[in-house]
């Protein structure tokens, strides 16, 4: 009878062991970005802790690299490849709703354009259902993107004609307004196209200087006061993968995502800061357009954004969107200083 007990407690504490490895899920994220990009040194691992934290490690975070090209990271999302991926709305035709934040102009930190984001999101652009097949657990915005060019730059005049890379959305359309010969490439390939000539330029936040080695390759940067436009990145979840999880896991994993997932954007600006320093220490010019520079930009802005604002109707008020997703942006701003 002894030897029962003891056979059968073990077979119970094996059913045990078996059942928390079973509760336990590890969801794959796909990034394109290199291990060392804060992204994933910092942002998924800090949203990771979170998750494995509140799900009382229940659910844990795995980043996997060279799953798929970056404009394909939605695509092995939705079919499971990955459960879970950041994508550039930039590299896909079907985010307009999502351009309100890239409209030049803003003149916030990252954090807070990702705060007001999120929140111009929820009430408005989800209208639009431009993230239908996935889940959408975030949205960023890097810092102000300037001007990274071989040569320097006096005039807007200055660069028409030049091959620069453009990223796509309203990225590309700035590129149009000021005459440049677009080069389309993902931000991994930008290093390779301005070392081998094929690029004389290339718009893209500060912190590129650092984390795709920009310093090496051109050294003049110029900087358009309010920002040159700011890129939109979402943060999605397999729909399958957060079905399978407990109704407890579901609405935790969710709990820290959203609203609380866009402070992390604070990475973007911090990013900034380090490119600056590492471009100025490697000798990278940095200037600021000048007044009648910037006069200039923003009058050939203004059919973009007057663009926008007809196509979004449909959906939303864009105008109103926009002022709103400014003020919000620009109060944020306010509490962090």
């Amino acid at each position: 009878m002894q030897n029962l007990k003891i056979i059968f407690g073990a077979l119970g504490v094996c059913a045990l062991s078996a059942s928390s490895v079973h509760a336990e899920t590890v969801l794959r994220i796909s990034s394109w970005a290199p291990p060392t990009h804060f992204i994933n040194s910092k942002v998924w691992p800090e949203w990771g802790a979170m998750v494995e934290k509140i799900t009382e490690g229940r659910v844990k975070t795995k980043i996997e690299y060279k799953l798929a090209s970056p404009p394909k990271q939605f695509g092995i999302v939705r079919d499971g490849i990955a459960d879970a991926a950041w994508i550039f709305h930039g590299y896909n035709t079907r985010y307009v709703a999502t351009q309100a934040v890239e409209m030049p102009g803003l003149g916030t930190s990252g954090e807070a354009a990702a705060v007001a984001y999120w929140q111009v999101h929820q009430k408005y652009l989800k209208k639009a259902n431009e993230h239908r097949g996935v889940v959408l657990i975030g949205l960023h915005s890097h810092g102000p993107a300037v001007i990274h060019t071989k040569k320097p730059i006096r005039s807007l005049d200055d660069l028409k004609g030049l091959k620069i890379r453009v990223p796509g959305g309203v990225g590309s359309l700035v590129g149009r307004a000021l005459g440049v010969t677009a080069v389309k490439l993902p931000a991994p390939k930008v290093y390779e196209s301005l070392s081998s000539g094929v690029a004389d330029g290339v718009f893209m936040p500060m912190e590129t200087q650092k984390s795709f080695r920009l310093k090496e390759v051109v050294p003049n940067v110029t900087i358009m006061p309010g920002g040159l436009y700011y890129g939109s990145f979402g943060f999605i979840l397999n729909p399958r993968l957060l079905a399978k999880l407990s109704k407890k896991d579901q609405a935790a994993v969710m709990s820290v995502s959203g609203a609380e997932f866009a402070k992390l954007g604070r990475h973007w600006d911090e990013a900034d800061t380090v490119g600056r320093a590492d471009a100025l220490k490697s000798g990278t010019k940095i200037a600021v357009a000048t007044d009648a520079m910037k006069a200039d930009y923003y009058a050939r802005m203004k059919p973009v954004e007057d663009a926008w604002v007809k196509k979004v109707s449909k959906w939303f008020d864009g105008r109103a969107v926009l002022a709103e997703l400014r003020a919000t942006a620009r109060a944020y701003e306010k509490t962090k200083k």
